[in-house]
Protein backbone atom coordinates (compact mmCIF):
# COMPACT_ATOMS: atom_id res chain seq x y z
CA UNK A 1 0.00 0.00 0.00
CA UNK A 2 1.49 3.75 -0.73
CA UNK A 3 1.25 5.71 1.89
CA UNK A 4 2.15 9.37 3.36
CA UNK A 5 1.14 8.34 6.36
CA UNK A 6 3.07 6.98 8.97
CA UNK A 7 1.63 4.47 11.04
CA UNK A 8 1.77 3.24 14.58
CA UNK A 9 -0.47 0.41 16.01
CA UNK A 10 -1.07 -0.16 19.47
CA UNK A 11 -3.91 -3.18 19.88
CA UNK A 12 -1.90 -5.94 18.37
CA UNK A 13 -1.94 -9.37 19.57
CA UNK A 14 0.48 -12.43 19.80
CA UNK A 15 0.44 -15.55 21.73
CA UNK A 16 3.41 -16.74 24.07
CA UNK A 17 3.70 -20.45 23.81
CA UNK A 18 1.84 -22.54 26.58
CA UNK A 19 -0.87 -19.66 26.70
CA UNK A 20 -3.14 -21.77 25.12
CA UNK A 21 -5.70 -22.78 27.66
CA UNK A 22 -5.99 -19.26 28.70
CA UNK A 23 -7.04 -17.47 25.51
CA UNK A 24 -9.59 -20.25 24.63
CA UNK A 25 -12.71 -17.26 25.42
CA UNK A 26 -11.12 -15.48 22.75
CA UNK A 27 -9.94 -18.39 20.14
CA UNK A 28 -13.55 -20.49 20.84
CA UNK A 29 -15.53 -18.41 18.00
CA UNK A 30 -12.86 -19.90 15.33
CA UNK A 31 -12.98 -23.28 13.94
CA UNK A 32 -10.94 -24.74 10.62
CA UNK A 33 -9.27 -23.27 8.39
CA UNK A 34 -10.11 -19.65 10.25
CA UNK A 35 -8.69 -20.98 13.58
CA UNK A 36 -5.34 -22.03 12.11
CA UNK A 37 -4.84 -18.99 10.12
CA UNK A 38 -5.53 -16.82 13.37
CA UNK A 39 -3.25 -19.22 15.67
CA UNK A 40 -0.56 -18.96 12.62
CA UNK A 41 -0.34 -15.26 12.57
CA UNK A 42 -0.82 -15.23 16.79
CA UNK A 43 2.38 -16.93 16.98
CA UNK A 44 4.24 -15.28 14.18
CA UNK A 45 6.73 -12.62 15.58
CA UNK A 46 8.67 -12.33 12.30
CA UNK A 47 8.69 -12.33 9.06
CA UNK A 48 5.46 -13.16 8.60
CA UNK A 49 3.72 -10.11 10.97
CA UNK A 50 6.31 -7.53 9.90
CA UNK A 51 5.19 -8.56 5.56
CA UNK A 52 1.50 -7.48 6.63
CA UNK A 53 3.05 -4.61 8.57
CA UNK A 54 4.33 -3.44 5.31
CA UNK A 55 1.83 -4.13 3.33
CA UNK A 56 -0.52 -1.93 5.46
CA UNK A 57 2.04 1.22 5.54
CA UNK A 58 2.74 0.16 9.89
CA UNK A 59 5.74 1.38 10.88
CA UNK A 60 5.96 -0.06 14.66
CA UNK A 61 3.10 -2.90 15.92
CA UNK A 62 3.38 -2.42 19.79
CA UNK A 63 2.41 -6.19 20.67
CA UNK A 64 0.14 -7.98 23.99
CA UNK A 65 -0.40 -10.94 24.73
CA UNK A 66 -3.61 -11.95 23.37
CA UNK A 67 -6.83 -12.25 25.90
CA UNK A 68 -8.11 -13.24 28.20
CA UNK A 69 -4.35 -13.96 29.53
CA UNK A 70 -3.29 -14.75 33.14
CA UNK A 71 -6.50 -12.40 34.78
CA UNK A 72 -8.24 -15.68 34.30
CA UNK A 73 -5.69 -17.69 36.43
CA UNK A 74 -6.89 -18.65 39.93
CA UNK A 75 -3.20 -18.90 41.31
CA UNK A 76 -1.77 -15.35 41.62
CA UNK A 77 1.85 -17.33 42.42
CA UNK A 78 1.39 -18.90 38.58
CA UNK A 79 -0.52 -15.76 36.96
CA UNK A 80 2.63 -14.13 37.98
CA UNK A 81 4.91 -16.64 37.10
CA UNK A 82 3.42 -16.63 33.89
CA UNK A 83 3.09 -13.12 33.24
CA UNK A 84 6.76 -12.72 33.63
CA UNK A 85 7.72 -15.20 31.19
CA UNK A 86 5.52 -13.69 28.56
CA UNK A 87 6.96 -10.90 29.16
CA UNK A 88 10.78 -12.03 28.67
CA UNK A 89 9.19 -14.53 25.80
CA UNK A 90 7.89 -10.73 24.00
CA UNK A 91 11.06 -8.93 24.84
CA UNK A 92 13.43 -11.36 22.84
CA UNK A 93 11.33 -11.48 19.95
CA UNK A 94 11.18 -7.58 20.09
CA UNK A 95 14.60 -7.66 20.04
CA UNK A 96 15.19 -9.47 17.09
CA UNK A 97 13.07 -6.67 15.63
CA UNK A 98 13.48 -3.25 17.51
CA UNK A 99 12.70 -1.10 14.81
CA UNK A 100 9.71 -2.55 14.17
CA UNK A 101 8.00 -4.12 17.04
CA UNK A 102 7.52 -3.00 20.76
CA UNK A 103 5.83 -4.46 23.43
CA UNK A 104 2.85 -3.64 26.67
CA UNK A 105 3.23 -5.86 29.09
CA UNK A 106 1.08 -8.70 30.94
CA UNK A 107 0.24 -8.41 34.36
CA UNK A 108 -1.05 -10.76 37.29
CA UNK A 109 -3.26 -8.56 39.15
CA UNK A 110 -4.49 -10.65 41.33
CA UNK A 111 -1.98 -8.87 43.73
CA UNK A 112 -1.21 -5.12 42.85
CA UNK A 113 2.04 -5.10 44.93
CA UNK A 114 3.51 -7.75 42.65
CA UNK A 115 2.05 -6.17 38.90
CA UNK A 116 3.63 -2.98 40.36
CA UNK A 117 6.98 -4.74 40.38
CA UNK A 118 6.29 -6.66 37.35
CA UNK A 119 5.31 -3.13 35.28
CA UNK A 120 8.71 -1.86 36.48
CA UNK A 121 10.95 -4.77 35.44
CA UNK A 122 9.26 -4.62 32.01
CA UNK A 123 9.24 -1.14 31.25
CA UNK A 124 12.87 -0.71 32.80
CA UNK A 125 14.56 -3.45 32.31
CA UNK A 126 12.85 -4.79 29.24
CA UNK A 127 12.08 -1.34 27.78
CA UNK A 128 8.14 -1.92 27.28
CA UNK A 129 6.28 0.77 26.47
CA UNK A 130 3.40 0.22 29.02
CA UNK A 131 0.85 -2.70 30.16
CA UNK A 132 -2.25 -3.83 28.23
CA UNK A 133 -4.69 -5.88 31.19
CA UNK A 134 -7.67 -7.80 29.66
CA UNK A 135 -10.59 -6.43 32.28
CA UNK A 136 -11.32 -7.37 36.22
CA UNK A 137 -9.01 -9.88 37.21
CA UNK A 138 -12.20 -12.98 38.71
CA UNK A 139 -13.92 -10.57 39.52
CA UNK A 140 -11.85 -7.90 40.94
CA UNK A 141 -11.66 -4.19 39.23
CA UNK A 142 -9.23 -1.94 39.64
CA UNK A 143 -11.05 1.16 41.59
CA UNK A 144 -10.49 -0.06 45.24
CA UNK A 145 -7.96 1.85 47.41
CA UNK A 146 -5.71 -2.03 47.67
CA UNK A 147 -5.04 -0.99 43.68
CA UNK A 148 -3.26 2.61 44.98
CA UNK A 149 0.63 1.48 44.80
CA UNK A 150 -0.30 0.29 41.32
CA UNK A 151 -2.17 3.33 40.03
CA UNK A 152 0.90 5.28 41.66
CA UNK A 153 3.77 2.54 39.71
CA UNK A 154 1.85 3.38 36.49
CA UNK A 155 1.69 7.25 36.68
CA UNK A 156 5.60 7.43 38.26
CA UNK A 157 6.82 5.30 35.09
CA UNK A 158 4.69 7.57 33.06
CA UNK A 159 3.08 4.97 30.57
CA UNK A 160 0.21 4.31 29.55
CA UNK A 161 -2.43 1.03 31.06
CA UNK A 162 -4.26 -0.53 27.68
CA UNK A 163 -7.62 -1.62 29.21
CA UNK A 164 -8.32 -4.72 26.90
CA UNK A 165 -11.89 -6.17 26.70
CA UNK A 166 -13.06 -9.98 28.96
CA UNK A 167 -16.00 -11.34 29.60
CA UNK A 168 -18.29 -10.29 32.34
CA UNK A 169 -17.66 -12.19 35.90
CA UNK A 170 -21.17 -12.82 35.97
CA UNK A 171 -23.16 -12.80 32.90
CA UNK A 172 -25.73 -10.24 32.91
CA UNK A 173 -29.31 -11.19 32.54
CA UNK A 174 -30.50 -9.34 29.68
CA UNK A 175 -28.12 -11.41 27.36
CA UNK A 176 -29.81 -14.51 29.01
CA UNK A 177 -30.51 -16.91 25.47
CA UNK A 178 -28.42 -14.25 23.79
CA UNK A 179 -24.74 -15.50 23.69
CA UNK A 180 -24.22 -13.08 20.88
CA UNK A 181 -24.50 -10.22 22.71
CA UNK A 182 -22.36 -11.59 25.65
CA UNK A 183 -19.10 -11.30 23.51
CA UNK A 184 -17.22 -8.43 21.05
CA UNK A 185 -20.56 -7.47 19.74
CA UNK A 186 -21.80 -5.92 22.79
CA UNK A 187 -21.13 -7.58 25.66
CA UNK A 188 -17.11 -6.55 26.53
CA UNK A 189 -17.43 -2.88 25.13
CA UNK A 190 -19.80 -2.66 28.03
CA UNK A 191 -17.96 -4.46 30.42
CA UNK A 192 -14.98 -2.56 29.67
CA UNK A 193 -16.63 0.73 29.27
CA UNK A 194 -18.37 0.19 33.15
CA UNK A 195 -14.58 -0.87 33.98
CA UNK A 196 -13.09 2.30 32.84
CA UNK A 197 -16.12 4.40 34.39
CA UNK A 198 -15.45 2.75 37.78
CA UNK A 199 -12.04 4.12 37.77
CA UNK A 200 -13.62 7.68 36.63
CA UNK A 201 -16.17 7.70 40.00
CA UNK A 202 -14.02 6.11 42.47
CA UNK A 203 -11.63 8.95 42.01
CA UNK A 204 -8.53 7.06 40.69
CA UNK A 205 -7.74 10.05 38.17
CA UNK A 206 -7.78 12.60 41.14
CA UNK A 207 -5.41 10.48 43.26
CA UNK A 208 -3.48 10.14 40.69
CA UNK A 209 -4.18 12.87 37.78
CA UNK A 210 -1.65 11.85 35.00
CA UNK A 211 -2.67 7.88 34.76
CA UNK A 212 -3.51 7.25 31.44
CA UNK A 213 -5.63 4.56 30.14
CA UNK A 214 -6.46 3.48 26.68
CA UNK A 215 -9.52 2.49 25.35
CA UNK A 216 -9.96 0.38 22.10
CA UNK A 217 -13.14 0.39 19.43
CA UNK A 218 -13.18 4.16 19.88
CA UNK A 219 -13.50 4.17 23.28
CA UNK A 220 -15.57 1.62 24.18
CA UNK A 221 -18.32 4.11 23.54
CA UNK A 222 -18.08 6.38 26.31
CA UNK A 223 -17.11 9.65 23.76
CA UNK A 224 -20.81 9.65 22.77
CA UNK A 225 -21.98 9.67 26.61
CA UNK A 226 -19.46 12.54 27.82
CA UNK A 227 -22.43 15.02 27.66
CA UNK A 228 -24.67 12.99 29.60
CA UNK A 229 -22.09 12.28 32.03
CA UNK A 230 -21.65 15.65 33.32
CA UNK A 231 -25.99 16.53 32.79
CA UNK A 232 -26.82 13.12 34.87
CA UNK A 233 -24.05 13.21 37.55
CA UNK A 234 -24.97 17.20 38.23
CA UNK A 235 -28.64 15.12 39.70
CA UNK A 236 -27.68 11.77 40.77
CA UNK A 237 -24.22 12.10 41.96
CA UNK A 238 -24.85 9.20 44.59
CA UNK A 239 -22.41 11.38 47.10
CA UNK A 240 -19.68 10.71 44.73
CA UNK A 241 -16.95 14.12 44.71
CA UNK A 242 -14.88 14.93 41.53
CA UNK A 243 -12.32 17.46 41.05
CA UNK A 244 -14.14 17.94 37.85
CA UNK A 245 -16.82 16.99 35.60
CA UNK A 246 -16.73 13.37 34.58
CA UNK A 247 -16.43 14.95 30.87
CA UNK A 248 -12.63 16.57 31.92
CA UNK A 249 -11.22 12.83 32.33
CA UNK A 250 -11.73 12.43 28.73
CA UNK A 251 -8.71 12.94 26.80
CA UNK A 252 -6.57 14.14 29.79
CA UNK A 253 -6.62 10.26 31.64
CA UNK A 254 -8.68 8.60 29.19
CA UNK A 255 -7.57 7.84 25.22
CA UNK A 256 -8.85 6.20 22.59
CA UNK A 257 -7.68 4.05 19.84
CA UNK A 258 -9.65 3.23 16.53
CA UNK A 259 -9.06 -0.61 16.91
CA UNK A 260 -12.40 -2.27 15.37
CA UNK A 261 -13.94 -0.04 14.17
CA UNK A 262 -13.35 1.32 10.90
CA UNK A 263 -15.98 3.73 10.57
CA UNK A 264 -15.55 7.42 8.99
CA UNK A 265 -18.51 8.87 10.91
CA UNK A 266 -17.88 7.43 13.70
CA UNK A 267 -13.94 8.68 13.80
CA UNK A 268 -15.52 12.31 12.85
CA UNK A 269 -17.49 12.23 15.92
CA UNK A 270 -14.93 10.69 18.05
CA UNK A 271 -12.18 12.95 16.99
CA UNK A 272 -14.75 16.57 17.61
CA UNK A 273 -16.32 14.96 21.05
CA UNK A 274 -12.67 14.30 22.92
CA UNK A 275 -10.15 16.26 20.57
CA UNK A 276 -7.36 14.94 18.10
CA UNK A 277 -5.09 14.81 20.44
CA UNK A 278 -7.27 12.00 22.45
CA UNK A 279 -7.36 9.24 19.51
CA UNK A 280 -5.16 6.98 18.38
CA UNK A 281 -5.07 4.41 15.03
CA UNK A 282 -5.01 1.06 15.51
CA UNK A 283 -6.06 -2.28 13.75
CA UNK A 284 -6.45 -5.20 16.81
CA UNK A 285 -4.64 -7.57 14.46
CA UNK A 286 -4.99 -10.34 14.04
CA UNK A 287 -8.45 -10.45 14.64
CA UNK A 288 -9.20 -7.71 12.35
CA UNK A 289 -7.23 -6.92 8.69
CA UNK A 290 -4.16 -4.57 8.78
CA UNK A 291 -5.02 -3.76 5.51
CA UNK A 292 -8.81 -3.09 5.82
CA UNK A 293 -7.71 -0.99 9.01
CA UNK A 294 -4.96 0.83 6.57
CA UNK A 295 -7.21 1.51 4.21
CA UNK A 296 -10.00 3.37 6.41
CA UNK A 297 -7.83 5.92 7.74
CA UNK A 298 -5.86 6.35 4.32
CA UNK A 299 -9.63 7.87 3.04
CA UNK A 300 -11.14 9.15 5.71
CA UNK A 301 -11.98 12.39 5.30
CA UNK A 302 -9.37 14.27 7.30
CA UNK A 303 -6.69 16.43 6.32
CA UNK A 304 -3.32 14.89 6.33
CA UNK A 305 -2.10 16.53 8.94
CA UNK A 306 -4.84 15.63 10.82
CA UNK A 307 -4.27 11.70 10.14
CA UNK A 308 -0.82 11.42 10.68
CA UNK A 309 -1.65 12.68 14.31
CA UNK A 310 -3.80 10.38 15.20
CA UNK A 311 -1.73 7.41 13.21
CA UNK A 312 1.78 8.32 15.17
CA UNK A 313 1.85 11.54 16.81
CA UNK A 314 -0.15 10.55 19.28
CA UNK A 315 1.13 7.39 20.15
CA UNK A 316 5.13 8.70 19.66
CA UNK A 317 3.62 11.34 22.46
CA UNK A 318 1.67 9.08 24.62
CA UNK A 319 4.19 6.55 24.59
CA UNK A 320 7.41 8.92 24.44
CA UNK A 321 9.04 6.44 21.92
CA UNK A 322 11.75 9.38 21.44
CA UNK A 323 13.22 8.78 24.81
CA UNK A 324 11.89 4.77 25.33
CA UNK A 325 12.98 3.21 22.36
CA UNK A 326 16.18 1.96 23.06
CA UNK A 327 18.32 -1.57 23.39
CA UNK A 328 17.23 -3.61 26.55
CA UNK A 329 19.71 -3.24 28.98
CA UNK A 330 18.54 -6.98 30.44
CA UNK A 331 16.00 -9.23 29.11
CA UNK A 332 16.77 -12.06 32.05
CA UNK A 333 14.87 -14.34 28.87
CA UNK A 334 13.78 -17.92 29.86
CA UNK A 335 13.57 -20.64 27.14
CA UNK A 336 10.15 -21.43 25.78
CA UNK A 337 7.94 -24.07 27.33
CA UNK A 338 4.70 -24.56 28.78
CA UNK A 339 4.05 -22.17 31.98
CA UNK A 340 0.33 -24.37 32.63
Amino acid sequence: MQSRIRKIALEEHFMTPGFESYSETFTQHFAGQAERDLQRRLANLSDGRICEMDAAGIELMVLSQTGPGVQVEKDPLLAARAAARSNDYLAEAISRHPNRLAGFASLAMHDPVAASHELRRATRDLGFLGAMVHGHTLGTYYDSPAYDEFWETLQDLDVPLYLHPADAAVPPACFADHPVLSGAVWGWGVETGTHALRLLFSGVFDRFPRVRILLGHMGEGLPFYRWRFDSRFAVYSQGVELAGPPSSYFGRNIFVTTTGVCSPAVLTCVIEEMGADAVLWSVDYPYESALVAAEFIEKAPLAVELKQQICSGNAERILRLTDRRRPLRHAGLAPAGDVL
